[in-house]
């Protein structure tokens, strides 16, 4: 079966779940919307009006406006741009280090994978957040600053899921097979194993991907982020909390944003867990 193949299956499987079904939903709105955000957006999420600040959700603008009678809907819809870019930049990062890491580690054992996982466990020994939080204060705060930190920060849950699916397929009759007849280990890991190891890695990356997208916002909340007056789901609740009692509106949808993007995401990634994996596979 080609890869192509496969993954309309996958689609398939996952498209008999109504759960599954209703998070790509939500999840492909958002990204549509982002990725739309011109068309959609009625207004320039920067543009200010003093005359209409503080306006709660109406006809005209139906999120409301914020101190600066900026369009709060128009807002959203561009900061999911930023926001939803660094979880998928982020993943990509952790998801790739941590990939070469485990299957590294997994493979060769000995010494290599003595070094790599004493590594990884110092790494864990801090939370994802603080890690996170140490690269920024060194790299200084950015968005691209945010998805190295964050990517960083996944590296060792990533690594630690690949390389305990190396190990387990390591020790299949084939792959002791195909290193009997000395094939070369390049081989072995591209041909074998890589292949065992992505439905995993791929139920890692939807999870993480949801933790990088809150871990990038809380990043932004604390001002470690996307700067003002960039529109960032994170950067607009640290504004709104000023605001709650007056202007809650300025706090809520931003924050419904990101909940929305973080359960589809999470959604589609049990279901996903549930197609992949033979043992928990539902029909």
């Amino acid at each position: 079966m080609t890869p192509a193949a496969r993954a309309l299956a996958v689609g398939r499987r996952l498209g008999r779940h109504g759960s599954a079904a209703a998070g790509m939903a939500v999840l492909a709105a958002l990204v549509a919307a982002a990725a739309g955000a011109p068309l959609v957006s009625p207004y320039d999420p920067l543009e200010q009006n003093m005359a209409d600040f503080l306006v709660g959700p109406s006809p005209a603008h139906w999120f409301g406006t914020d101190q600066f009678g900026r369009d709060i809907f128009s807002r959203v819809v561009w900061g999911g741009r930023l926001t939803l870019q660094v979880g998928v930049i982020a993943v990509g990062i952790s998801g790739g280090a941590g990939v070469v890491l485990g299957l590294t580690a997994g493979y060769y054992g000995g010494w290599v994978d003595g070094i790599v996982m004493r590594v990884i466990d110092l790494m864990l020994a801090f939370p994802s957040i603080l890690l996170a939080l140490g690269v920024v204060a060194v790299l200084g705060g950015s968005l691209v600053n945010v998805m190295i930190a964050v990517g960083i920060a996944g590296i060792p849950q990533f690594t630690r899921v690949v390389r305990a699916a190396v190990l387990a397929t390591s020790a299949l009759p084939y792959v002791e097979a195909a290193r009997a007849v000395g094939g070369p280990d390049r081989y072995i890991l591209g041909r074998h194993i890589l292949p065992n190891v992505l439905p995993p890695a791929l139920v890692m990356a939807t999870t993480g991907a949801a933790a990088a997208i809150i871990t990038g916002a809380a990043l932004s909340f604390l001002g470690l982020g996307v700067r003002p007056p960039a529109p960032e789901w994170g950067a607009m609740l640290s504004t709104g909390r000023e605001y709650l009692r007056h202007a809650p509106w300025m706090s809520i949808f931003p924050g419904l944003a990101i909940m929305l993007a973080v359960i589809s995401i999470n959604v589609v990634g049990d279901r996903l867990r549930d197609v992949l994996d033979p043992r928990l596979r539902l029909e």
